[in-house]
């Protein structure tokens, strides 16, 4: 069967995406629509597709187009009414929007929900990152969850990403106006764009994010119970653009400026000059804290990146995976309602598997005693037996085994080797390792026959993350997981206070996993101005 699904602001940023994913399936007929008939045709020829000169604001010619189900990809939404989806319910066609707009959404479920059951359609707002992907997420980290204390929700695009003027228009119609939120256990108002924090975005590393307006910061609360705060953030990948966006919101805070959306186009070409400096690398952060079905805390982390200037397929990939659920008939549900309960984090993510865009979860249960739990949470129950008991950090433990050295002969490498009590190159038949927990980590201490090699491991507040302190060097990590143990992955470092440069770090490999019932670890420790550091492998005896 096919059906035809209008999709109406088809040659816009993000439009344009949503009509390349569906005009590769079989079972749609994808009519494009849009206000330009230039890039309108130009991309319906590319892809093969009918075209439909359509206006949002006037969607009369809709019924002539015999849609199943009408998308509306158009923007911005802010300032936005219900005619089209009016027009595609009176028809008897589904509706879909990728509206981000906090008001538009609220009122949209009330507005629409008796007029889509009667006509026996689905009609659906917030097909986008947020609400839809973000819910998503959430939904699959706090999943047995007994309370939810924080919920935090953050997300960077690349500076070289695709903005039209709506995408401006969005975001500078809060820009320095008052944004309602829950904080603090109460609602309150902050200005928008304001709370400047630099967050760590996994496969990325640091960038700026503020305050954002979404439909997120009414939807999340309530539908979580959320006991103290929920934050939705956006940022710029410069931090120059960032942090000049921000000082421009005090002309609307101090009521200079009723808004800075007159200022849109402006605004958009400087972006498009500063664009080059930047690089086409986005992603998106959820993270949450509460209390786990046993009553102890825990906090858990969830983070996208793209690569290669896909991005912006992110907001569309809801709305196609919602489509796909309607036309197989996955998705039964009828009336009005905004994006959240429809779609599973992985249907939705599975509409961008052919693209290069990647995603970690991470879960930590901060105040467990045991260093691994703390970094791991429920994960360590996925190790197996001897790689847990080693890092059970429960209590002191000594283990012997064997391990085999090796490093490069230079002068440089021989003198940081004998700084940190490094092992030589050699065969080490006596090797022996202290593990002495306490309340803030573990400290380790390997004898590798006359040499003594000691660091501390303590777990961050970041989930997922500790740090080696081998003094005066400081090493931040996360933890992979693999099916016989886990990957060290070196994130940051620092000397004392004194953050150094990733470019310039040591590349470090380290595993640890079991085989024949031992634990066994694989260390390597390089620089490109050095050589091998140190390297070191071997097995520690049950």
């Amino acid at each position: 069967m096919n059906h035809r699904v209008v999709l109406v602001g088809a040659t816009g940023a993000f439009g344009e995406r949503l009509a390349r994913l569906l005009a590769a399936w079989p079972d749609i007929r994808l009519v494009l629509a849009a206000r330009r008939s230039a890039p309108l045709h130009a991309l319906a020829a590319e892809l093969g597709c009918e075209a439909a000169r359509i206006d949002r604001d006037q969607p009369e010619g809709l019924v002539a187009l015999r849609p199943w189900a009408v998308v509306d990809a158009a923007g911005p939404f802010q300032h936005s009414d219900l005619r089209l989806a009016r027009a595609a319910i009176g028809y008897g066609a589904h509706y879909v929007d990728l509206a981000d707009a906090r008001d538009f959404v609220a009122a949209f479920p009330d507005a629409l929900d008796a007029e889509a059951r009667a006509a026996g359609v689905l009609a659906v707002t917030g097909a986008s990152s947020t609400p839809a992907l973000s819910n998503a997420v959430l939904d699959r980290l706090t999943a047995g969850w007994t309370i939810v204390d924080e919920i935090s929700v953050a997300i960077s695009p690349g500076a070289k990403a695709p903005r039209g003027l709506s995408v401006m228009q969005a975001i500078l119609s809060y820009v320095g106006s008052p944004v309602p939120l829950f904080t603090s256990g109460r609602w309150r108002e902050a200005p928008g764009w304001s709370g400047v924090r630099r967050l760590d975005f996994p496969g990325l590393g640091p960038r700026l994010a503020s305050l954002c307006e979404t439909p997120d910061l009414d939807i999340l609360p309530a539908r979580f119970a959320v006991r103290r705060e929920v934050r939705f953030m956006a940022g710029l990948e410069l931090a120059p653009q960032h942090l000049g966006l921000w000082l421009l919101s005090w002309a609307v805070r101090w009521r200079l400026i009723g808004s800075l959306v007159p200022f849109s186009r402006p605004l958009l070409w400087a972006a498009g000059l500063a664009a080059g400096l930047g690089s086409d690398r986005g992603g998106m952060l959820v993270t949450a804290d509460g209390q786990g079905p046993d009553g102890g805390r825990i906090a858990a982390r969830w983070a996208l990146w793209a690569e290669d200037g896909a991005g912006p397929n992110v907001p569309v990939a809801a709305a196609a995976a919602l489509l796909r659920g309607l036309a197989s008939g996955e998705i039964a549900v009828r009336g009005a309602q905004a994006c959240v309960g429809l779609l599973s984090h992985d249907q939705i993510l599975a509409e961008l598997a052919h693209l290069p865009i990647f995603t970690r979860t991470d879960e930590a249960c901060p105040d467990h005693p045991s260093l691994l739990r703390r970094v791991l949470g429920s994960r360590v129950d996925a190790l197996p037996t001897r790689v847990a008991q080693v890092h059970a950090g429960e209590a002191p433990a000594t283990f012997q085994g064997q391990g085999r050295a090796r490093g490069s002969r230079s002068l440089l490498a021989r003198l940081a080797r004998a700084f940190g009590g490094l092992p030589e190159p050699g065969d080490y038949p006596n090797l022996e390792v202290d593990i002495v927990p306490d309340a803030t980590g573990e400290a380790w201490t390997r004898r590798f026959g006359g040499r003594v090699f000691r660091s501390r491991l303590v777990s961050l507040t970041a989930v997922g993350e500790f740090e080696e302190r081998v003094w005066p060097l400081t090493f931040a990590f996360n933890i992979d997981l693999a099916p016989d143990g886990f990957r060290w992955r070196l994130r940051r470092w620092r000397l004392g206070p004194l953050k150094l440069p990733r470019a310039l770090a040591p590349r470090v490999r380290a595993t640890t996993f079991a085989r024949d019932g031992a634990y066994r670890f694989r260390v390597l420790v390089a620089h490109p101005a050095i050589g091998v550091i140190f390297a070191y492998a071997g097995r520690l005896d049950p």
